[in-house]
C-alpha cells in the first residue's frame, strides 16, 4: 500500500456535498455519472390497431362527408372501355419496341394453355353460358375477341354464310404476304378481320396445324345461335360500340404492326384471350392470368404503346365483375402493367384497395407481388393528374405496411425512398391551389405507411439519408390545421426520437421546437396528438443540453407547459371525483390525463438538468405549486409512474439552492408529503423520496424534521435493503445528519455503525462511490473522538482496519472490477475514495494504539 501524502493531516470539518463548482475537478464529472441530475424516460404513446382498415381511422378528424369513401361499387361497367389518347400534331419518333418473340410457333406448348374446343350444337352453347353467367355479378358486354382467326390456307377459300354473304379482297404486298379482309354482317354492321397471309406453304401448314387444335370454332357462344350453317340475326352481336371502335383500331394497327408482332399476338397472346373468354372455372381463370402475364411480359407488351392493348383490356374489364379476390388481384396486376390511365387507373388502384382492406388477402398480396406495380404507379404517374387514383393505390400499400411480415419486403424494394420523394412533390403544393385539400387526404396515407415503416432499422437509415426530417417539419408547417395528418408525423417523431441518431437530427431542426408548441397551442385537446408531442419533447430534451436550452429560448415555451399541465390536473381530479376510488385503484393502465402528466412531468425533468432551465423552473410558482398538487392528490398505487416521475423531477428541481426557490420555500411542505412515499412497499418511488431528502437535508429545518419524525430511523434500516442505490442515498441522508455534532448519536441507534461496514464490506469493491460516502459519514461520526472505543466496537474497528487495507491496496482494490470499467473505477478511486480512506484508516490506528 503506497503512504499517503496527507498521513499525518487531520481534518475536523464535516463531509457534505458542496455547492456546484465554477471549474468541476475530475471527481465531481465523475460524481455526476451517478445521476445526481437524472432524466427520465417513459414508454412510448400506445396506438390502438384499427379493427376495420379504412382510408381514414375512427380517430379521424375528418367527417363521413369531407373524405373520399372506404367504401364503394365497382364494376365492369365501370371501366372505359376504349381509353382516349391525345392527338399530338407533331410527328414523333418511333420508340424502341422490340417484342421478344418465339422463334417458332410450336413455342406455344411452354405455356400449357388449352383453349376450350368448340362447342358442337346450341344446346352446349347455351351449358356454357349459364354456367358462365353464374360467375358474373352483371351480364356480359359482349364477345371482345374475332370468333376464329383466318389462317394462311383458309385464304384461297371462300367463306359462305348462307343468310348473310361475306365477301373476300386478298391483294398481294411486297411478294411476301397478302392482306385477307373479310367482312361479317352483323344487322348491317361490318367488323373487318384482317390477317397476313404467308406465303412459305411449310410454315402455313405448321401454324395450321396447331391453329386448328387449340382456336376456337366459328360459333359465338355467348352471342350466336347457329346451327347447320343457319344463323338468327336476333342473336348476334348487340354491342356495336366495340365493333366501331374495332374497325378504326385494327385498320390502324395493319399500317404499324409488324409480321412479327401479329404472329406472336395469334400464337401467344389470343388463345389466352379466347380461354378467359369461354373458361367457367376461377382457378382455371387465375392460371390463364398468369400465364398472361408472363407472355406480355416475354413479348414486351406491358407497355401503353402495345398494339391490341385497347383489345386486350376490354377481355380483361369484363373479369372484374368475377367475385373473386385472387383473381382480381391477377386481373389488376395485368392492366397496371397496361399501363392505363385516367379513369380506368383509378378503378384499378380501386379494386386493389378493396381487395387489400382484407387481412386475409396480405399472403395472395405477397405472392403476385402486387406490390411493386403500386410502387410503379407512384414512381411514374403524373401526381396532379392523378391524386384520386394515388389516394387508393396509396391506401392499398398503408394496409400492406400494417403486416409485419411484409414490411421488410416493402423496404427492400424501395417503398421509403418512393414515398419521401411523393411527400417532398406534395409539399411543393401551394396552400392556395384547388388541390391542396385533396392532397391532404394522400397526406394521410403517405405519413401512417411511413409510421408503419420506421420500426425497422434500414427504414431509419434511410430517413436519415434521404433528409427526411427537415421535409417532415415542413409538412407539419404546411399542413397545421389537418389534425390527422399532424397527428401521424408526431406518430414518426415519436418513434424516430426513441433512437440517438435519429433524435439528433431532429434536435439540429431548430424550427421544430416552435412547431411543437404552435401545435399545441392550436390543438390542445386533441389528446393523441398533445401527448405524442409531448413525448417527443421528452426525448428530445433528455439527450441534448442544447435541445433543453432551444426549448426554454423559445418564447411562451414554459406557459404553454404551465397550460397543459393545468388542464390534465384539473381533468384529472374531475375524473376522481365522478369515479370511486377503489375504480381508480383497479386500473390497469393511466387514464388520458395521466398519461399526458406522467410524459409533461418528464418534460420538466429533463429540462431541469441544464443548470439555466434547472434555475428558473426551480423559482418558478406555477411549476413546483403543479408538482406538490399531484403529490396532494396521487398515491403510487394509485398512478405508480406519475407518482415517481413527480418526485423525481422535485428532486431535480430541489437541487438548485438559489434564492427565491419555490421547492426551498415549500420543503417542509414537501417532505410531508414524501413521508406517504417513504412508507409505501414501491421501492422505486421510496429511492426517489430518500433523494428529495438527500438533496434536502442540506438545510437545518429538514434535518430536524427527519431527528423528529424518526425519518433517520428509516434510513438506517434501508442499508439492509442490498439495493445499491436505496444504499447511496440513504447513506447520504446520514452523512447531511452527521454534519452537525448534536446528531451524529443517532448512527448508534439500530445498529446504524455495523451496518455501514456491512455495505462497505459488500459495495465498496463495485462502487468507489459509495465506499467513498460511508467512509465521509464514519469520518464525521468519529470527529473529535481521542479513544476509538469511543465510537467504535472491538469488532467493528478490527473490521474496518482490515476492509480499508484491503480497499487500499490498489492492485487488489482494482481486480475487483471488470477489465471495462478499470479506468472509470481507477480514476474515482484515485481521487475522491483513496484520500478519505486513508485518512479514516489513520484515525482509527491512532485512537488503537
Amino acid at each position: 500500500m503506497k503512504p499517503s501524502k496527507n498521513k499525518n493531516v487531520e481534518y475536523s470539518e464535516g463531509f457534505y456535498k458542496p455547492p456546484l463548482a465554477v471549474q468541476k475537478t475530475s471527481a465531481e464529472i465523475i460524481n455526476e455519472a451517478r445521476n445526481t441530475l437524472r432524466i427520465l424516460r417513459t414508454q412510448r404513446p400506445f396506438t390502438p390497431r384499427e379493427e376495420q382498415r379504412k382510408l381514414f381511422g375512427s380517430a379521424s378528424s375528418r367527417t363521413p362527408e369531407n373524405r373520399p369513401p372506404s367504401a364503394f361499387s365497382l364494376h365492369a361497367s365501370s371501366f372505359e372501355w376504349v381509353e382516349s389518347r391525345p392527338v399530338s400534331c407533331a410527328r414523333l419518333s418511333p420508340l424502341d419496341h422490340k417484342p421478344k418473340l418465339l422463334s417458332s410457333p410450336r413455342n406455344n406448348e411452354e405455356h400449357h394453355i388449352s383453349p376450350p374446343k368448340s362447342p358442337i350444337d346450341s344446346e352446349e352453347i347455351r351449358r356454357i353460358s349459364n354456367a358462365r353467367a353464374r360467375l358474373f355479378r352483371t351480364a356480359s358486354h359482349g364477345n371482345l375477341l374475332p370468333d376464329k382467326i383466318l389462317l394462311p390456307n383458309e385464304s384461297k377459300n371462300t367463306l359462305n354464310f348462307e343468310d348473310h354473304p361475306t365477301t373476300c379482297d386478298s391483294s398481294g404486298t411486297r411478294g411476301e404476304s397478302q392482306n385477307l379482309t373479310v367482312q361479317l354482317t352483323f344487322k348491317d354492321k361490318c367488323v373487318p378481320l384482317t390477317y397476313k397471309e404467308h406465303q412459305n406453304k411449310i410454315e402455313g401448314e405448321e401454324v395450321y396445324s396447331q391453329m386448328t387444335d387449340i382456336l376456337p370454332s366459328p360459333q359465338c357462344s355467348n352471342q350466336c345461335d347457329q346451327v347447320n350453317g343457319q344463323e338468327s340475326p336476333s342473336s348476334c352481336l348487340e354491342n356495336t360500340e366495340w365493333t366501331k371502335s374495332a374497325t378504326v383500331s385494327e385498320n390502324t394497327l395493319e399500317a404499324n404492326e409488324t409480321e412479327e408482332e401479329e404472329n406472336y399476338w395469334n400464337m401467344k397472346i389470343l388463345p389466352i384471350l379466347h380461354e378467359l373468354e369461354s373458361e367457367d372455372n376461377v382457378e382455371r381463370l387465375c392460371h390463364a392470368c398468369t400465364i398472361l402475364y408472363k407472355a406480355l411480359e416475354e413479348g414486351n407488351m406491358l407497355c401503353k404503346r402495345f398494339k391490341r392493348r385497347n383489345l386486350l383490356l376490354k377481355t380483361l374489364y369484363k373479369l372484374v365483375d368475377i367475385a373473386s379476390d385472387v383473381l382480381g388481384l391477377k386481373l389488376a396486376k395485368i392492366i397496371l402493367g397496361l399501363k392505363v390511365s385516367g379513369k380506368n387507373l383509378l378503378n384499378v388502384c380501386k379494386l386493389v384497395f378493396k381487395i387489400s382492406r382484407n387481412e386475409k388477402n396480405d399472403s395472395i398480396i405477397q405472392h403476385d407481388q402486387i406490390l411493386d406495380s403500386l410502387l410503379e404507379v407512384l414512381r411514374a404517374e403524373d401526381l396532379q393528374a392523378t391524386t384520386e387514383a394515388f389516394l387508393y393505390c396509396m391506401g392499398a400499400i398503408k394496409f400492406i405496411s400494417g403486416n409485419a411480415k411484409l414490411i421488410n419486403e416493402m423496404v427492400s424494394k424501395g417503398t421509403v425512398e418512393i414515398l419521401l420523394q411523393l411527400m417532398k412533390q406534395i409539399n411543393e403544393i401551394n396552400e392556395n391551389e384547388a388541390r391542396f385539400s385533396s392532397s391532404g387526404h394522400l397526406l394521410v396515407q403517405l405519413t401512417a405507411t411511413l409510421r408503419n415503416l420506421v420500426d425497422l432499422p434500414q427504414s431509419r437509415c434511410k430517413f436519415l439519408d434521404s433528409e427526411a426530417i427537415p421535409e417532415l417539419c415542413l409538412m407539419l408547417e404546411k399542413r397545421m390545421n389537418d389534425k390527422d395528418v399532424c397527428t401521424n408525423v408526431a406518430r414518426i417523431f415519436s418513434k424516430l426520437s426513441s433512437f440517438n441518431d435519429c433524435c439528433t437530427a431532429l434536435a439540429d431542426c431548430s424550427r421544430c421546437y416552435v412547431l411543437f408548441l404552435a401545435l399545441l397551442n392550436k390543438h390542445p385537446k386533441k389528446q393523441d396528438l398533445v401527448i405524442r408531442i409531448i413525448f417527443i419533447l421528452g426525448n428530445l430534451t433528455a439527450k441534448n443540453n442544447r435541445a433543453r436550452e432551444q426549448f426554454f429560448e423559445v418564447q411562451g415555451s414554459i406557459n404553454t407547459l404551465i397550460a397543459i399541465f393545468q388542464a390534465n390536473c384539473e381533468a384529472d381530479l374531475n375524473s376522481k371525483l365522478l369515479k370511486g376510488d377503489g375504480d381508480i385503484k383497479n386500473l390497469k393502465h393511466p387514464s388520458e390525463a395521466e398519461d399526458v402528466l406522467i410524459k409533461l412531468v418528464r418534460v420538466v425533468a429533463n429540462l431541469s438538468i441544464h443548470p439555466t432551465v434547472g434555475t428558473s423552473l426551480a423559482t418558478n410558482h406555477h411549476i413546483v405549486t403543479l408538482l406538490i398538487m399531484v403529490l396532494e392528490n396521487k398515491s403510487v398505487d394509485e398512478c405508480e409512474e406519475l407518482v415517481i416521475n413527480t418526485t423525481a423531477t422535485i428532486s431535480n428541481l430541489s437541487f438548485y439552492q438559489v434564492k427565491n426557490s419555490v421547492i426551498q420555500e415549500k420543503k417542509l411542505y414537501i417532505a410531508e408529503l414524501l413521508l406517504k412515499l417513504l412508507m409505501s412497499s414501491n421501492m422505486d418511488g421510496i429511492l426517489e423520496a430518500i433523494r428529495v431528502f438527500g438533496n434536502l437535508s442540506q438545510c437545518h429545518e429538514i434535518c430536524d424534521f427527519i431527528i423528529q419524525r424518526k425519518v433517520y430511523k428509516f434510513m438506517i434500516a434501508l442499508l439492509d435493503t442490498k439495493h445499491q442505490d436505496v444504499c447511496f442515498s440513504a447513506c447520504g441522508v446520514l452523512l447531511n445528519l452527521t454534519v452537525d455534532k448534536s446528531r451524529r448519536s443517532i448512527l448508534n441507534e439500530e445498529g446504524g455503525i455495523k451496518k455501514l461496514i456491512d455495505c462497505l464490506r459488500d459495495f465498496g469493491p463495485t462502487d468507489w462511490q459509495l465506499a467513498c460516502l460511508i467512509c465521509k459519514t464514519l469520518w464525521n461520526y468519529s470527529e473529535n473522538v481521542s479513544m476509538a472505543k469511543a465510537c467504535f466496537e472491538d469488532d467493528e474497528s478490527n473490521t474496518l482496519l482490515v476492509i480499508l487495507a484491503s480497499f487500499l491496496d490498489e492492485e487488489l482494490a482494482l481486480d475487483y472490477n471488470l477489465d471495462d470499467l478499470r479506468d472509470y473505477h481507477k480514476l474515482y478511486w484515485e481521487t475522491e475514495f483513496k484520500p478519505v480512506a486513508q485518512k479514516l484508516l489513520q484515525r482509527i490506528q491512532n485512537c488503537n494504539f
